[in-house]
């Protein structure tokens, strides 16, 4: 699976929550390549920001070409992605990344899809291509939540939590998982080291394979310039030592080949 650079058409742009935006881009191939975990880097088109963001794809829509991203404006770079509308020509690298293994749990088992904040979006498409039962854990800041609605379409069952208790249960996504007894035959966790740290040890705790995909910024994207790595288990081949690069060898790792 070779990763592709498009001139991709802006088709329609739209804000879900405070700074968060869904985006859908027309990128042909592209989109049929796509694996739920993966991410596209988006170049801006300011010359002083020279490398892309790197964005997670939430839904791959292969019979219309378009894949559709959810991001949260967080610097320069989102900030001028925010304004870009219907129509509009944006430069596009991907798919890139290694997603998430759709045959780790077999049909009659649950996968427990966790995820917080802008770790969510992963989740729609895995819910929607995952061949099992899938239960989705999501966590919130507050109220101004995103995708749950879409996420209760493509699950078996949603539980939501959120920091203040406006929306959900009141505290982390373990603590909600707790407290609605959820279970299941394994994981999939995308969000904040943090909470990816307490799925690590639940799971582990738990006995059930977990694997997590890792937020982390990065720069080019490709594995070539090292600026995203983190600690492994075991030495890596290319940079010789106990890392792993983010954007080559994850996003996605099995939760015990990492430390965090």
């Amino acid at each position: 699976m070779g990763k592709t650079k498009v001139s991709a058409t802006v088709m329609f742009h739209e804000q879900i929550a405070s700074d968060v935006y869904s985006l859908y881009l027309q990128v042909g191939e592209m989109a049929k390549e796509a694996v739920p975990g993966q991410f596209v880097s988006i170049y801006c088109k300011e010359g002083s920001r020279l490398l892309p963001r790197p964005i997670s794809i939430c839904e791959a829509l292969p019979d219309k070409g378009q894949l559709r991203v959810v991001y949260r404006v967080v610097g320069a770079g989102t900030k001028e992605f925010s304004k870009l509308h219907a129509g509009a020509e944006v430069e596009v690298m991907g798919p890139l990344g290694n997603g998430f293994p759709l045959d780790a749990c077999e049909k009659d088992k649950t996968a427990v899809l966790i995820g917080g904040g802008i770790g969510i979006p992963p989740l729609l498409e895995l819910a929607k291509q995952l061949p099992c039962k899938t239960t989705v854990v999501v966590g919130y800041r507050n109220a101004d939540a995103f995708l749950w609605e879409e996420l209760e379409e493509a699950a078996d069952r949603v539980v939501i939590a959120s920091d203040d208790g406006s929306i959900g249960i009141k505290g982390t996504v373990l603590d909600a998982m707790e407290a609605e007894g959820v279970t299941g035959d394994c994981i999939f966790s995308c969000g904040p080291t943090p909470m990816l740290r307490g799925v690590k040890q639940w799971a582990f705790e738990k006995q059930i394979p977990a694997w997590i995909s890792m937020e982390e910024k990065m720069a080019c994207g490709i594995g070539a310039c090292l600026a995203c790595v983190c600690e492994s288990k075991e030495i890596d081949s290319h940079s010789k030592v106990k890392n792993k690069r983010i954007c080559k060898d994850g996003p996605v790792f099995f939760a015990e080949e990492v430390e965090l």
